[in-house]
């Protein structure tokens, strides 16, 4: 009986600790349920009819995959920004987590106003919401258009098939706007550098290491899992950004007399598919790394 005890008693702290994790969860579940869960299975079943809106009612005249089906082959707006959003994101991720990580790897070295700088980094994520994003986008604060207009880039962009055309242009004249998502993933991979113990730096170092041999062969690895969830969040951000212009053409539409709430409700449902696959192939491309390593 005296040899239990102590096991009772583990158990007994562990269920307690589980069940202050399960409460601090809560309200997110909850709120997950009532304000995404319940939402998402409405948008299924609208995306499945023809939806009429009433002075009383909301009519729904079931039409199967029709909504579906116009969105992928008939719409040749659509497929070209679903095109291009999925261009621009693959090529926005690298260079966001390229970037957070050298900020990040400036920020954890000691110098003075450190504090300043990191609050200056993350200020971007701040203001790039709501009307101020798009007030700075209409002004033309988030772009440099003016890199469009050389000769040396129109000719690169016409070379390129019409599809690679506007995400490219986009990236181009858009890099202040895409590095300015890169607040939490500078604070993240701060985060990661700074559990790093500096006694390995130490050792790696009298053992003859270079310091680029210390970023290969210690940092890097050591920052794998937070570049995972770096390119995951950033995936989510830039998908769900107020001036994703996928997102604009199918808000436009729920409002159209030809379009309505079932054919967005279909493209939405599409758009979501395109970035669930986004996610898969990201994931894939960085996990096997993180296991090697």
């Amino acid at each position: 009986m005296t040899n239990r005890s102590p096991v009772r008693r583990e158990m007994s702290l562990r269920t307690r600790e589980a069940l202050s994790g399960y409460g601090f969860i809560l309200l997110w579940v909850i709120g997950f349920l009532l304000f995404t869960l319940l939402p998402l299975f409405e948008t299924l079943r609208y995306s499945v009819n023809e939806v009429t809106v009433t002075a009383t009612a909301i009519e729904l005249d079931f039409v199967e995959a029709a909504n579906f089906t116009r969105a992928l082959f008939t719409d040749p707006t659509f497929i070209e920004l679903l095109i291009g959003y999925t261009v621009e994101t693959l090529v926005s991720v690298p260079i966001v987590l390229i970037f957070a990580m050298i900020i990040a790897l400036f920020l954890n070295l000691d110098f003075k106003l450190k504090g300043l700088f990191r609050v200056i980094f993350f200020l971007p994520i701040v203001i790039t919401s709501g009307p101020v994003i798009r007030e700075l986008t209409a002004q033309g604060a988030a772009s440099a258009p003016g890199i469009s207009t050389i000769p040396a880039v129109i000719e690169f962009l016409q070379e390129l098939p019409r599809a690679l055309r506007s995400p490219v242009e986009y990236l181009l004249t858009s890099f202040i706007l895409i590095l300015w998502f890169s607040g939490v993933q500078i604070l993240i991979y701060l985060a990661s550098l700074q559990k790093i113990d500096r006694s390995i730096y130490e050792a790696a170092a009298i053992d003859g290491a270079s310091s680029w041999e210390i970023f290969w062969k210690i940092i890097l690895p050591s920052l794998s899992t937070a570049t995972v969830v770096n390119a995951i969040f950033t995936i989510v951000t830039l998908s769900h950004f107020s001036e994703n212009r996928v997102i604009q053409y199918i808000y436009n539409q729920t409002y159209n007399v030809q379009g309505g709430i079932g054919y967005a409700s279909a493209m939405s449902f599409i758009y979501f598919g395109v970035m669930i696959v986004l996610l898969v192939i990201i994931f894939l491309l960085l996990r096997p790394r993180t296991r090697r390593d």
